[in-house]
C-alpha cells in the first residue's frame, strides 16, 4: 500500500471526520458537522482500493471512539481498580476493535459496490454498518450518527423511522452536499426534501391521558468505590430513606436509581418495608436492585413497594461490567475482571410491564436505553418509559451527556415521556418531543420532582420498527451492485 499524498489526505480527512462526529453529540451538539463528516468520508472513497478504504474507515473509527468514548478510560481506571498503563492499553484495545466495524464496512463497500450512484450506495452501506454494530457481539450502538439529531430540523423524522432513518438522512445530506459542490445542481431538490419535509410531519403522534402523574426522582450521589462496602450500604439506606421522606407527601411515584441499595433484594426488603410504612397508601416506590433467585442466579432488576405490581429484570447486559465473556479464562486475570456484581443473568425477552401508581411502566435499565428496538418493545405496551441508571462509572466525562441524549431520542421515537433516575446525574424528565422539562444538577445528593403524562397510541416507528429503513438501505445498494457486475 503506497502512502501517496492523495492517500494521506484521505486518511487525514477520516481522522477529522471522526472528531467532527463526536462534536455532533452532547455536550457539544454541533449537529451540523454530521453531514460535513460524512462528506469527508465520501469524497474520493472510490479512488481507493478496498484495503485503503478499510484503513480510512478504521482511522475514522479510531478518531470517533477515542474522542467520543474517552469515558471508557475513566470506567476502567478510576472505578475498575486498574493502573494507568493497563487502563490505557485496554482503552486503546477497545477503540481499535470497535473501529474494525468501519474498516469492515468500507472494505466490503469498495470490494463489492461500484462507483455509479455512489451518493446513494454509500448511505445505504453506512446504515447497514450501523445495524451490524448494534447487534454483532451483543452490540454497541453508541454514537450512531443519527443519535445527535434530536434538536435538529430533522427531529420530526425520528417518530417515523427512528435513529437509523436519521442516520440515513444525515449521510445522504453529506453525499448530496458533496455532489452539489461539484455543481451537480439537481441534487438540490432531494436535499431540500430531506430538510423541509419534517415541517409537514406531525409534531405529536401520541396523546396524553387526562391526569398527570406526580413523580420524584432520587439521586443519592454515593461514591462508587465505597458503594458495595458495609459503610456504603448503610449510607445508601439512610440517604434514600431520608430523601424519600422529604418527597413522600407530594408524589404519586418515587423512583430510586439502578442498584440504589447495594445489596440483594432479600437484604433490602426490611429497608424498603420501613420506607413503605411512611408512604401514603396510594404512593408507589420503585428501585433498581440486585435480585437473587432460588437457583443462585443474580439479576439486575427493578422492584417496587406500595402501589406497585410486578418487577423487571434487565435483558441486555453490559459485557465485562455485568457479565464476563469467557469467564473461565478471564476471571481473576486482572482486577477489572473482578468488579462487584459482574456475574448477572439476563432477564427474559418477554416481560409483563410493571404497574406503578396506576401507570404501565416500560423499563430500561442503564445501558438498555441505547437500544432502539428493545426500548420500542417495552414502550409499546406502556404509558411511560422509566430508566434507572448508575452513571457514576462515567465520572465527570462526556458519557452522561451522551447517555441522556440517547434517552431523549428514545422519547421522541416512541412518543413517550422518559423518566430517568441516576445515581449522580443526569437525572431528568423528558417529554414525548425529546425535550428535557426538568433536570437535576450532577454530582449532588438531591431529588427532582415534576409531572409526566402516561401516553396512548403508537408512532410509526413503534408500529413498524427499523425494518423498513434497513430494507431501504439495502435497496440503495442495488444500483452499485448491478453496475459492479
Amino acid at each position: 500500500m503506497g502512502f501517496t499524498p492523495t492517500l494521506m489526505l484521505q486518511l487525514l480527512a477520516a481522522l477529522v471526520a471522526g472528531g467532527f462526529t463526536t462534536l455532533t453529540a452532547s455536550p457539544f451538539e454541533l449537529w451540523w458537522l454530521g453531514p460535513v463528516a460524512m462528506g469527508l468520508l465520501y469524497v474520493g472513497l472510490h479512488t481507493l482500493t478496498p484495503r485503503q478504504a478499510a484503513l480510512k474507515g478504521w482511522l475514522y473509527g479510531v478518531a470517533l471512539f477515542a474522542s467520543g468514548t474517552s469515558w471508557v478510560y475513566v470506567s476502567i481506571h478510576d472505578y475498575g481498580y486498574t493502573g494507568v498503563p493497563l487502563a490505557v492499553f485496554l482503552t486503546a484495545l477497545f477503540v481499535g476493535v470497535l473501529a474494525l466495524f468501519f474498516a469492515g464496512t468500507f472494505w466490503l463497500y469498495r470490494r463489492f459496490i461500484g462507483p455509479r450512484w455512489a451518493l446513494l450506495t454509500f448511505a445505504g452501506a453506512w446504515v447497514l454498518g450501523e445495524v451490524l454494530r448494534t447487534y454483532l457481539f451483543t452490540g454497541f450502538p453508541w454514537l450512531l450518527v443519527g443519535a445527535s439529531y434530536v434538536d435538529s430540523p430533522l427531529a420530526n423524522w425520528a417518530p417515523v423511522g427512528g435513529v437509523y432513518l436519521l442516520s440515513l438522512l444525515v449521510v445522504l445530506t453529506g453525499t448530496l452536499g458533496a455532489e452539489l459542490l461539484r455543481r451537480q445542481w439537481w441534487v438540490a431538490l432531494p436535499l431540500a426534501a430531506i430538510w423541509l419535509a419534517p415541517l409537514a410531519l406531525p409534531s405529536q403522534w401520541t396523546t396524553p391521558v387526562s391526569e398527570p402523574t406526580r413523580v420524584a426522582l432520587l439521586q443519592g450521589n454515593l461514591p462508587q468505590l465505597l458503594k458495595w462496602t458495609p459503610e456504603g450500604q448503610r449510607t445508601a439506606a439512610n440517604t434514600y430513606s431520608e430523601l424519600t421522606r422529604e418527597v413522600a407527601d407530594e408524589t404519586d411515584l418515587i423512583v430510586w436509581p439502578e442498584t440504589a441499595l447495594p445489596m440483594i433484594d432479600s437484604q433490602a426488603r426490611p429497608v424498603l418495608e420501613r420506607v413503605q410504612s411512611n408512604l401514603p397508601p396510594e404512593t408507589a416506590l420503585i428501585t433498581g436492585i440486585v435480585q437473587l433467585d432460588e437457583n443462585d442466579r443474580y439479576f439486575n432488576s427493578v422492584i417496587g413497594v406500595g402501589n406497585v405490581e410486578g418487577s423487571y429484570q434487565k435483558e441486555h447486559l453490559v459485557p465485562f461490567g455485568e457479565y464476563l465473556p469467557l469467564e473461565s479464562l478471564l476471571r481473576g486475570a486482572i482486577n477489572f475482571f473482578d468488579l462487584p456484581m459482574s456475574s448477572f443473568t439476563k432477564g427474559a425477552s418477554e416481560q409483563v410491564p410493571m404497574q406503578a401508581a396506576g401507570v404501565a411502566i416500560g423499563n430500561a435499565i442503564c445501558y438498555e436505553i441505547i437500544y432502539p428496538a428493545l426500548v420500542a418493545k417495552r414502550a409499546a405496551d406502556s404509558g411511560v418509559i422509566v430508566t434507572v441508571s448508575n452513571d457514576t462509572w462515567f465520572g465527570a466525562s462526556i458519557g452522561p451527556h451522551q447517555h441522556l441524549q440517547m434517552a431523549r431520542l428514545r422519547a421522541l421515537e416512541n412518543g413517550r415521556y422518559v423518566v430517568r433516575a441516576t445515581s449522580n446525574g443526569i437525572t431528568a424528565i423528558i417529554d414525548p418531543r425529546g425535550d428535557v422539562v426538568e433536570r437535576a444538577p450532577q454530582f449532588e445528593t438531591t431529588y427532582l420532582t415534576g409531572e409526566f403524562y402516561a401516553m396512548e397510541g403508537l408512532t410509526p416507528f413503534n408500529r413498524l420498527g427499523s425494518l423498513p429503513v434497513w430494507l431501504l438501505a439495502g435497496l440503495l445498494l442495488l444500483p452499485g451492485v448491478v453496475r459492479r457486475r
